[in-house]
This record gives C-alpha cells, structure tokens and sequence, in this order.
C-alpha cells in the first residue's frame, strides 16, 4: 500500500493558537482524509517547538517555570484540535485515523535530534568536518530565532522587522556553505520539491546567492536540548524543531528507527515527479496515476520556509549522505491569514480565534466546525494570502452550504419521502428522450454517458470517467484544494439546475405512468448524485458529511462514509428500495445581522484569554553593556509614578515646538539594500501599479509600486533599485508588497523617478 506522511508546522506555542494555525491544521486534515479514502496509508503529524529563547523569555515573563509554561500552551493545542472535530493522540501513541502530535520536550525526542547530529559528526563533505567550532559575534533576532547579520551593526530582522540584539559567544556550527551544489542538484532534479512554484525560485535564488554557515547550539541559553559532551551547550531551536518531524513517527526507538519510522520515511521506493531520476526510475507522468510508494509532504506559512527548504534538507543529507530517499518529498508553503485585508496582530485587538466563530455559529444551529473548513477551502487558492472577513463566511456558508448542497438535500429526501414512502426509487432501464438530451447536454458534459446510460441504465456509469472527478482529484494531488472544492459544487449547481427544469414537484402531482417513470429518474439520478458529493465532500465538511449519508440509507446498504473509496466511485452504488431518514436541515440558513452581532459578540469576550505577555528581558551576551543613565538626582520612577508626571507635563506645561529632525538611531532603523528588478506586470484593475519581484541577495521580494504611467514593465528588468526592506507587509489592490521602491518625486505632477546607480553594485548591498 502507498503510504503519505503529512505534517503541519510544529507550533511555537508562546502564545494560544489563532485561526492561521488551525487553517493550515485544518487543510492538512482534510489532505489526509482525501488520501486514507484514495487507499492510501496515511500518517499524519502537528506538534509544538518547546524551546528557545522566545520560549524563555515568555516563561520568565509570566512568572512560571518554562517547563510549566510549555505544558499549559500544549493543553490549548491539543483543545483546539479536538474542538476542531480532529481526533488527537499524543507521542508516543499513534493511531492510523488519528492525528499524531509530537512534542519536544518528549525525552524521544532528546534521543532523535542527539542521534541526527552525531551522525553529521561522524561524515565529512570536501574533506572538511560539517560540525565544527567557533565564537560569532553578530545580530540575533529572538523572534525568529535566527542570525541577521554577521556583524555589530544595528540591523532590523528581515523577516519580522524587529531589531536584532547584539550577541557574542562561542558555539557550534553546521558547514552549509558546503551543501549549496548538494541542494541546487535536489531542486533541479526534483522540482515538485517546493511548491509553489515560485517559491521554489526564492528558494533557488537564495541558494544561488551563496550560503553561510549557521550556529546550531547556544551558550547562552539553558533551555534547549542538551548538546552531546558540552554541557555549556544546547541545541538552536530549529535543528531541534525540525527532527520532530521523524520523532514523531519513532525515529528515536532502537538504533535505527521503529517499524512506523521506516514505514513512513525510509521507503526506498519514494518516487514524486522528477526525483525518479535520482533513484534511476521512471518518472512520474501524472498526478492522477502516480507510481510512488511513498510520500513525505510538509505544509508550512511562507515565512519559515528557508529553514524547511534549506537548513532541513542539509541536515539530512549531513547525516545521510548518499541516501535521498530519506529526503522529504515536498515542502509546501502557503501563505498568511490576514483579517479584513490587514496584517492579524495583538496590538490591533485584530487577531481571530477559531473557538468563539464554532460557537457562535453552533449557537444558531449550524455546523460551526464545517462552515469554518469550508469557508477556508473555498474561499482561498492555497498558497497564496487571504483575508479572513465574518460577513465573508456567513454570506459563504448561506449561498454555498444553505441554499446549494443543503437545499439540494432537502429537495429530493423531501420528495422520496412523500412520493416513495422514504425508499430510494428503481430508475427505470430506458431513459425518455427528453432525459437523454438534458443528461447529453448537461450531466458532466460526457457523450458516454448517453450511450451507456441508454443501453445499460443509469446505474452502470462511472462517475470516475467525468472530467469534474479528474479535476477534484487533480485540486487534490497538486495541494490546490479550492479547485476540489469548486468542482464539488459545480455539481451541486448543476443538480440543482436539473431538478429546477425536470420539476418532479409537479410530476408528483400528476401520476401518469409516463410522469411516475420520469419521477423515479430523476430522483434516483438526484440521490445517487448526492450519494457521491457526500463521499467527495466528507474530507471537507466530514460532519455534515456523515449526515447527509446518514439520511440517505448509506451507511445500511454500503457502509460507513469514511471507508468509501474516491478513486473505486461510480454511478449507481445507491441500492433502489434504501430507505432513507426523515428530511432534516444539515444547513439552516443563518440571518446575517444576528449572526455577525453574535459573532463579535463572542470574540470579544474571548479576545483576552490566555493573553500572552512580551518578555522584555534582553539577550544576554558575553559583551559588557552600557550602564543605563539615570536622572541626576538617582530616582527612577517606577508605573504610577510615570503616569503622575505624564498628567503634570500635558495639565501644566506647554506644548514643546515639534522637532522635524530625527536622530541617526532613527535613521539606522531603516534598512535599505540594493535590488535588481527580476520581473514586472501590471496588476489588473489598477492603473497606477505594478507588481515587481526585486532580487536583493539573500531573498526575492514581490513589491508594488505606483510606477505604471510612466515606466513600461520591460524598461525595469534588470535595472537596479534600492528597496526599504523593513518595512511591513502590506496588500495593495489584493496584492501583497514586501517593501517600497524609492523614488525622486519630479514637477508638479509628482512624476516618480527611480533611484538608481551609475556603477555596478551588487545585488543585497546595504545603504548606510
């Protein structure tokens, strides 16, 4: 049997999870569903990151041991996932329907991730160790835990946009620099390795750019994994982080993994596109006839994806050289959750929380889990940001799941129930003449159909053969569930279109023998089509799933929903004379108004739960700091003090002349770096702007900018610009800019004029 191993990222749980970490969990559930119903043996992977600085700091903060902090934000995952609807057992359990949750303060885990790095140690590449030595003195930014710059500079994080602290120890590090030609082979061997595509091309040109090593331990720092034979020593979060993914699946039980981890990860035979040629197979010609027997894919947000593209799959082959099967087989970044098109953030109060929108929506009746799955599948091309809006999911959920699939339900159960005493009708052999031209021209658009149909009846044509079935699977297979999703409910449309223009309401009302015919028809055609949208929408909407097969008689004459297969689906599974349950709403229609107030309402009494606290102690460093002025007199005023003299100033002093100068510490917080112009379109429906995608060394950004009037998209390839890379992220006309393009302002127009260089300067060279 094929096996697939899926994982979402492992958590930072700092802080309780928001609705961006149930998405991906969310999306991931549904993956693994669709291949467990496609005969696949699936392994399915979340957990928590335990360690680090950030996690010490917050611990610190909180007044509570990090061990005791951990373990309470653990307790909020594993709730969620269950108020979810996703069943959870937690290592070293593991069940095959279940989602597995691995966390590293597990002792196993101490084993993996000391097992990882002594074999590392143990090889060489160029001749050279891959683990060695030395004292760093640079940038750190604690949030991302990472390095930004190899120097003393002050530097902002390119990722997050917070300054990094100054650090200087002696640790140990992994030889990346060594592994770029290593890694440029995998991508271009193996091109489904990530995707999107285009993230594969940030991936590259970061590679391409040149690499450096990067520290994998911490003096500093006490809270990690232990470094093997220097106590001093622990071990950087992500070398520990990213070893759960094997963990999690016994990588850790004797000396070379339990039956489980060798099952799901060292599978010879792992085979995904192009990456057949690195094992001398053939290769892979189509997402709907794979010949893989075995899969590893990781669903991770865009942000952390240098760390699973790069460091990850170096770390690997540091340990096993030789041996790409232990390679993962695709890294899959998607992108942000934003809220009503801004950036989510506790500052804001703007940060959703998946809990209060279940129960808001439970509150009237309806499905709060499967409005909230649905509404993140269908409203979004995976991959790519979105924005998450309430009047969105409600106006979503009564045009899609009320008034589609929910009145499509109602209709027919509703008619076999009064006009065939609840028993699914016998359709007749021979279809009427009107039938076979509604079904040549309508049902799934296949002229096999009408010659089968008409000789066998309807019973004998597989589903299977449809292009719409080609397409869900193929949504599926290529991580692009909205594709499935609409396909879904194109049939849905569709039915609801033939029962609108066959009316059996009024065939009911006259009971001719011609009329009685048609009637079984067309409600046999209607509850066998909805027999098959309930097996294509179970990994979607899996409750309401199970209602709908429910009523129908399914599970009596075929058995339980979840063991049905997508792949084996065909017309006419639905036995005549099933019966069914009585008509019951799956989907009540929600008032919009009502809901919304009850909603926020929710939110709003939710929104200051387990609210996290900035830790503000800074980084210690082996460099003697600064002592910290103080007023002349000694006195430091403590809180209340503060906001006693804040009162006195604004009460009783005048207003200071504002000072439009600004100081070279606020100067040095921009950070503006040199980039060449790779591409550039117009973005539709704006006039004014282009989308660019800027090389600036390290990263490719995709910036907007208020150019289109005057400079042709082909003028600007090439060309070099300076970029503001700190700024944050913001979406212009739906389209996210990561930095500003600087330009001089010309005559009364304001016509723009790019800031350039007459000499040649390299791509990712710093203004100072």
């Amino acid at each position: 049997m094929k096996t697939f191993y899926l994982t979402t990222p492992i958590y930072y749980p700092n802080a309780r999870p928001h609705v961006g970490s149930a998405y991906t969990t969310i999306v991931c559930d549904v993956i693994a569903r669709y291949k467990r119903m496609c005969g696949y043996d699936v392994a399915f992977l979340t957990g928590t990151d335990e360690h680090g600085e950030k996690i010490q700091r917050a611990a610190e903060a909180a007044g509570v041991s990090p061990q005791q902090f951990v373990a309470e934000k653990r307790k909020l995952f594993l709730r969620l996932w269950e108020k979810l609807g996703i069943s959870v057992t937690v290592y070293p359990d593991g069940q095959p329907d279940s989602l597995r949750f691995i966390y590293t303060e597990h002792p196993d885990h101490v084993t993996s991730v000391q097992r990882l790095l002594k074999r590392a140690r143990a090889n060489k590449v160029d001749g050279q160790e891959i683990i060695y030595k030395k004292r760093y003195e640079g940038r750190y930014c604690v949030s991302d835990e990472r390095y930004v710059s190899d120097n003393t500079d002050p530097v902002n994080c390119d990722i997050c946009g917070r300054p990094a602290e100054l650090i200087s120890e002696e640790n140990y590090f992994f030889r990346l620099s060594a592994f770029e030609k290593q890694l440029m082979d995998l991508y271009e061997k193996n091109p489904d390795f990530v995707k999107p595509d285009y993230r594969m091309n940030e991936v590259k040109s970061f590679v391409k750019s040149g690499l450096r090593d990067i520290s994998i331990s911490r003096r500093r720092l006490k809270w990690g994994i232990p470094w093997p034979d220097d106590p001093e020593q622990v071990f950087y979060v992500w070398y520990d982080a990213l070893t759960s993914y094997m963990t999690g699946i016994g990588y850790a039980e004797g000396e070379n993994g339990s039956a489980t981890f060798k099952k799901y990860w060292r599978n010879t035979g792992k085979v995904l596109g192009a990456r057949s040629e690195v094992l001398g197979e053939e290769p892979r010609t189509s997402h709907l006839t794979p010949d893989t027997s075995g899969e590893i894919v990781h669903m991770i947000g865009k942000d952390i994806l240098r760390f699973h593209a790069i460091y990850w799959p170096a770390f690997i082959m540091a340990a096993y050289p030789d041996q790409p099967q232990m390679l993962p087989t695709t890294v899959f970044a998607h992108g942000w959750i934003y809220y009503e098109e801004d950036k989510m953030s506790k500052s804001k109060g703007n940060v959703v929380y998946p809990e209060p929108i279940v129960d808001a929506l439970n509150s009237f009746g309806a499905p709060g889990n499967d409005a909230l799955r649905y509404y993140l599948l269908r409203e979004t091309t995976f991959g790519q940001d979105t924005s998450f809006s309430y009047d969105k999911l409600i106006e979503r959920y009564n045009s899609d799941l009320a008034n589609g699939l929910g009145n499509l339900a109602s209709r027919t159960i509703t008619l076999i129930h009064r006009c065939f005493d609840s028993l699914i009708p016998q359709p007749p052999s021979q279809l009427v003449d009107k039938e076979v031209d509604f079904l040549k021209g309508q049902f799934f658009g296949l002229r096999e159909y009408e010659t089968r149909a008409t000789s066998q009846g309807p019973q004998s044509v597989m589903i299977g053969t449809s292009p719409q079935l080609v397409f869900y699977r193929l949504g599926f297979d290529s991580y692009s569930p909205s594709l499935a999703v609409t396909v879904i409910w194109v049939l849905v449309s569709w039915m609801n279109q033939y029962l609108v223009k066959r009316e059996p309401w009024k065939l009911s009302e006259s009971p001719t023998d011609q009329n009685l015919e048609a009637l079984r028809l067309v409600l046999y055609t209607a509850a066998d089509l909805l027999r098959a949208v309930a097996v294509l929408v179970y990994p979607i909407i899996p409750a309401s799933a199970e209602r709908l097969w429910m009523q129908l008689g399914c599970e009596e004459c075929l058995g339980k929903l979840e063991n049905q297969r997508i792949d084996q689906l065909q017309w006419g599974d639905l036995k005549p004379g099933t019966k069914v349950s009585k008509p019951e709403p799956i989907f009540p229609r929600l008032d919009k108004e009502k809901t919304l107030a009850k909603l926020h309402e929710l939110a709003d009494a939710d929104f200051d739960r387990d609210k996290p606290k900035e830790a503000t102690k800074p980084v210690e460093s082996e460099t003697p700091k600064a002592p910290v002025a103080s007023s002349s007199t000694g006195f430091q005023p403590g809180k209340e003090d503060t906001a006693k003299m804040a009162v006195l100033r604004e009460s009783s002093m005048p207003s200071a002349p504002v000072d439009s100068k600004i100081s070279i510490e606020d100067f040095a917080k921009v950070e503006m770096r040199v980039g060449e112009v790779l591409s550039a379109e117009p973005i539709p429906g704006a006039t004014k702007l282009l989308k660019l995608q800027v090389d600036i060394g390290t990263e490719v950004r995709q910036v907007c900018a208020g150019i289109a009037e005057y400079y042709q998209p082909e003028q600007l390839v090439g060309m070099k610009v300076i970029l503001v890379t700190n700024l944050q992220p913001r979406k212009l006309r739906g389209v996210e800019s990561n930095g500003m393009i600087l330009a001089a302002s010309v005559g009364e127009q304001g016509k723009p004029i790019l800031a350039t260089f007459k000499e040649d300067v390299p791509k990712g060279a710093k203004l100072k």
